[in-house]
């Protein structure tokens, strides 16, 4: 595209290279993408506006600003005198009125202050410093005339305190500031992102003036465009005549555009076009349906589809086949807010008949507003009165997350939410409230015959190989066995107590890939020949053991053949089973 001239009423501006071109977007989580000119370096102009509205709403407040400043469109040019007739006040903080008289309303005992706060804000939108161009600072102030007409118009209001011609000069040089295309993708993406730099994690403002920014951006940031470019385009936004044009999606990314030639409402013309094909094509406009809030679930499964790796007795393995499918979970998508999570509650509502407890697994979650966590946290309450418990995993966006959903609401009953690292420990915790119902004797020992490993084995065999084994006691919290041990060939056989099979994760973590109880075997692995452990058991609570040196075994397989074939094929036969278990895991998960 070739179409509009550059800006001419600013000399020092025509001497731009038409040609330039970039195009820049960033994400809220710091991704950048880029094409074209997007380190060229071009005056802010006008889209500086929306983040001196911004510092001065966190300096002076909305009351004070919004007393000073109005916020309705126009309808008129950038420079066009839109006062108010009776009290002067600008219709909004776009236009040139508007703007001059935001330069002078920020923080800062003096205008020099007023201008480090300007500057120090930008920059911290930016994430970097920033400079004035100060060639095309002088071609503004030496071409300004109408603005010192409008800046004493503001000052005969009472609008500007002071010296309104001082203030007009820091406009002229907030103008004058040098930026890329990258830098305005970067503070639209700040916007985006609550008010915090995505890549340097500096907050540049508080989120609490955001929607204001925003929705004047939405309705005034085009200017005479503005009507069209909300039915075209749909996304807050500012343009300047530097030929640079932000727009900010919340909550997802910031694009940023320069091409200096304009239109003859001084918008870039490459940049409008690039925003209408982007929010054509990605779908980004704010007033579309095509956001659906059924996207924020995925995948419904039960705890008789993917069950905890606890090796449960075999009274409690009945009852949880009985009634595991009363645990469901429910994994959760992408950003969410209100509609998404009031789509969740709904389909929780639904299945409240068939469940006592809800795993929400949060591990696919980017973040999710403050109010979708309110309606979460009441909805938890809710569920709980039913009988039905709510609990989180896998929550690893913890700044994002935690935070909503850690604000207790104002109710003695509400005593915060039960979150687990994975979705294998929330089940455990799920089934043990399912086992309670099952009596135990906790002073129980097991035997030997009832082993999968010993299964099957001759009543004169099975004492031999008794006779061979040690007691081993074990304390809660002992590490009995090491990953990558070497030279220990130990076999174990839990009479008492529960233990962790864990492996080690690269981060220096560990994974917990099955819980065994009394009954149960570790260790076994070794009967197939000498290899290191390729995991490490730490007890849980504290018990015994007897212990089998393989070694020894296989000294009496060597007189009793019967049992190693025994031990093998019991071997096979466990290994196939939790081969099952892991194909019905994937199953349920895919």
């Amino acid at each position: 595209m070739k179409d509009g001239e550059l800006a001419s009423y600013i000399p020092e501006l025509t001497k731009m290279n038409p040609e330039g071109f970039g195009i820049c977007l960033v994400t809220v989580d710091g991704q950048v993408y880029g094409a074209g000119d997007t380190g060229q370096a071009f005056t802010i102009q006008s889209i500086s506006k929306a983040f001196v509205y911004a510092t001065g709403l966190v300096d002076r407040g909305k009351e004070f600003i919004g007393r000073k400043v109005g916020v309705e469109p126009s309808g008129d040019a950038f420079n066009s005198i839109s006062l108010h007739p009776q009290t002067g006040t600008p219709m909004n903080p776009m236009i040139n009125a508007g703007a001059i008289a935001l330069t002078s309303l920020v923080g800062g005992r003096t205008v020099s202050e007023q201008w480090a706060r300007i500057l120090g804000s930008m920059e911290a939108f930016a994430g970097r410093a920033l400079a004035v161009d100060e060639s095309v600072y002088r071609s503004e102030s030496e071409t300004g005339h109408r603005n010192r007409g409008i800046a004493w118009m503001l000052k005969n209001f009472g609008i500007i305190e002071g010296d309104p011609m001082a203030s007009l000069e820091n406009y002229f040089r907030q103008c004058a500031i040098l930026v890329t295309c990258r830098d305005l993708a970067l503070m639209a993406a700040t916007l985006a992102n609550g008010g915090v730099n995505p890549l340097t994690g500096q907050r540049a403002m508080p989120c609490e003036h955001l929607d204001r920014v925003l929705s004047v951006m939405a309705s005034c940031g085009m200017y005479d465009y503005a009507g069209s470019w909300l039915t075209e385009v749909g996304i807050p936004a500012k343009s300047g005549v530097g030929g640079g044009i932000v727009a900010v999606l919340p909550g997802r990314f910031g694009i940023g555009v320069f091409s200096p030639r304009l239109d003859a409402k001084g918008n870039s013309v490459r940049g409008i076009e690039v925003c209408k094909r982007l929010s054509k094509d990605f779908g980004l406009n704010l007033f579309s349906s095509l956001s659906d809030p059924c996207m924020a679930l995925g995948r419904i499964f039960t705890g008789a589809d993917a069950p905890s790796r606890r090796k449960p007795t075999p009274a409690q393995s009945a009852h949880l086949q009985a009634h595991a499918q009363r645990i469901k979970y429910l994994c959760l998508h992408g950003f969410l807010a209100v509609d998404g999570i009031e789509f969740v509650i709904r389909k929780m509502q639904q299945l409240v008949g068939t469940a006592d407890f809800f795993i929400l697994d949060m591990h696919r979650v980017d973040g999710i507003s403050d109010s979708a966590a309110r309606l979460l946290n009441q909805a938890r309450l809710g569920f709980a009165e039913d009988g039905v418990t709510v609990v989180f995993s896998r929550i690893h966006n913890r700044m994002k997350i935690m935070a909503p959903l850690s604000r207790r609401l104002p109710l003695k009953e509400d005593r915060g939410f039960l979150s687990f690292e994975d979705n294998d420990l929330a089940a455990e915790w799920c089934e043990n409230r399912l086992l309670e119902s099952v009596p135990s004797d906790p002073g129980a020992m097991a035997k030997l015959a009832d082993s999968p490993l010993f299964s099957g084995l001759p009543y004169p065999l099975l004492q031999e190989v008794e006779a061979v084994s040690q007691l081993y006691p074990f304390e809660a919290g002992q590490q009995i066995l090491q990953s990558g041990q070497l030279g220990d060939r130990r076999i174990f056989f839990i009479q008492k107590g529960q233990v962790s099979v864990l492996v080690p994760l690269k981060d220096g973590a560990h994974q917990r890939i099955a819980t065994l109880g009394v009954g149960m075997v570790f260790g076994e692995m070794t009967l197939l020949g000498p290899a290191p452990r390729s995991a490490s058991v730490f007890a849980d609570q504290q018990g015994t053991c007897l212990v089998f040196d393989a070694d020894e075994l296989e000294r009496i397989s060597g007189r009793e053949p019967l049992l190693r074939i025994i031990l093998l094929e019991n071997l096979a036969k466990d290994l196939a089973q939790k081969l099952r278990s892991a194909t019905h895991w994937i199953t349920a998960l895919a």
